[in-house]
């Protein structure tokens, strides 16, 4: 499942950052995006970009094409 696909209150766990380039794998790894990390999805914006996601404690805006590269094991 894509991080994309969950809805508001949702989490998962990262399994894979997939199709991205280099530069924004490291970004998201830097905020603490990794495989095997459990992220929560907060809300979408009214017009479905971004979203806004918890991770490790910490809260962050991730475009919607992003998300949508990142698969995710569905857990609550």
């Amino acid at each position: 499942m894509k991080l994309s696909d969950l809805q508001p209150g949702q989490s998962g766990q990262v399994v894979a950052l997939n199709g991205l380039s280099v530069e924004v794998r490291k970004k998201l790894m830097v905020m603490g995006v990794l495989p095997a990390t459990r992220v929560t999805v907060i809300r979408h914006a009214p017009m479905g970009d971004p979203l806004q996601i918890e991770v490790r404690g910490v809260s962050i805006a991730v475009r919607e094409s992003i998300a949508a590269a990142i698969e995710v094991e569905c857990g609550q």
